[in-house]
């Protein structure tokens, strides 16, 4: 179940390079984000989460890619319209 749209899905080179090593399909987290399976945050960043819900801030899952353990970020921004899949140091 979605609870909110995520808007145009975008990913930068270096993403799509380490998701393309680690042949995972990308529409797996972007199916994981998208119904509140926030990945690998801390208690935290959870608690964020749900209030950027409630009060439309920005969303942001981590998720580790497979074979090569590489983190990935998914982040929704807070108008909805856009997400970006990234690596953390491409932020």
């Amino acid at each position: 179940m979605k609870r909110f749209d995520p808007g145009q899905v975008v990913a930068t080179p270096g993403a799509l390079a380490a998701i393309g090593v680690s042949g995972d399909d990308l529409n797996i987290y972007l199916a994981r984000h998208q119904p509140g399976d926030w990945g690998d945050i801390d208690a935290r960043d959870r608690k964020e989460n749900q209030l950027s819900l409630e009060q439309g801030f920005c969303l942001m899952s981590v998720y580790t890619l497979s074979i090569t353990g590489v983190k990935i970020w998914v982040i929704t921004e807070a108008d909805r319209l856009p997400t970006c899949i990234l690596l953390p140091e491409e932020y």
